[in-house]
This record gives structure tokens, sequence and C-alpha cells, in this order.
């Protein structure tokens, strides 16, 4: 059994092959990871950035990705404004989405993550608008989750970082690098 920890880039496709799409120039996980049978248990965004998960494990692969296994997934997220316990409170309530409302997360406020590495275009930045970091825990996965749950409360996602998943993190791999689990 294989399992791998990457440190997904920027704009990277979660997939090995950029389907329907000949000639594009998107970056793919084959532009990073030379490794044989090998597949993403889940997804994250292009415009995601952080942990991705691959195995050669089916069982893992369905643990992973499916979400009536309730695993929990961490994310750092880099907000326009300034969350008021109102704001954050409401994420840990559940916030309600066109389809369906969300599971209670987990949120707090944290300082920038240590070690960060520099993004890729950089994130558009207002001088006029303050924003800071929440990490959120959640145990589902809708389409953009995290992005959306964060408009709802008034403070879209800027920067999006997946830190964890269940027991994997990203801790000692390096941006755009892999290691085995």
């Amino acid at each position: 059994m294989t399992t791998i920890l990457f440190n997904k880039p920027f704009n990277v496709l979660s997939q090995f092959t950029d389907r329907g799409n000949e000639g594009s120039d998107r970056q793919t996980l084959s532009d990073y990871i030379d490794l044989p049978g090998v597949y993403a248990a889940g997804r994250l965004d292009r415009d995601s950035e952080g942990l991705l998960v691959l195995t050669d494990d089916g069982k893992l692969q369905a643990k992973l990705a499916n979400p009536k296994h309730k695993l929990a997934k961490t994310y750092w997220v880099q907000v326009e404004g300034i969350p008021d316990e109102v704001a954050l409170q409401a994420l840990r309530d559940g916030v309600d989405l066109k389809d369906g409302r969300t599971r209670p997360a987990k949120v707090r406020r944290i300082d920038e993550p240590a070690g960060l590495w520099q993004r890729n275009p950089p994130i558009r930045v207002r001088p006029s608008v303050p924003d800071c970091w929440i990490e959120l825990k959640i145990t589902e996965g809708k389409n953009r989750q995290v992005r959306r749950m964060t408009a709802a409360v008034g403070h879209p996602t800027l920067r999006l970082i997946r830190y964890c998943v269940g027991a994997y993190t990203l801790d000692g791999i390096g941006h755009g690098k892999w290691r085995h689990a």
C-alpha cells in the first residue's frame, strides 16, 4: 500500500491529466508526482492550496473522501475583514447554503501560519479593507464549501489552505513537495 501527502500549490489541478483541455498549459499532479498507481483521495480545488492525500488503497481513499465518515478536515483561511464573534458563531452553528445547511464547524481566529509560503500570484490586497486568518475544521465536503461558508457570514475567502485531513497534516512538507505518509 502506498500513501503520500502532497502540498499542492495554487493553480494546480487535483488530477494527473487536464481532461477535455487538450493543449492546455494548466499544471496537474503529474507536474509534481511521478509515482504510478496513486490517486487523490478527495479533491482540492485548483484555486486552493495545501494537503492532498494520494493513495493506491481503495478503502483508505473511500474513508478519506466519503462524507459519511465525517472525517475532520482543517483549513487555514485568509478572509476579507475581521470576523466578529457573531460571524464565528454562525460558522460554528452551521450555515445555510443553496444545497442545504452545513454541519457545525470548529472555528477560531489565528495568526498567519508560521512558515507560510508565498502564493503565486499573490492575493489581491485592498489597503482600505483589513484581512485576517481563521482556522476552520469541517466534517463534510460540499463543493467549494469553505469559500461559500465564509462568504455567507460576510467574509469572503482570499486564500484557502488545507492543513489537515484526519490524522494527516502538512507538517514538514515543503510547498509543491510530497512525502510518504
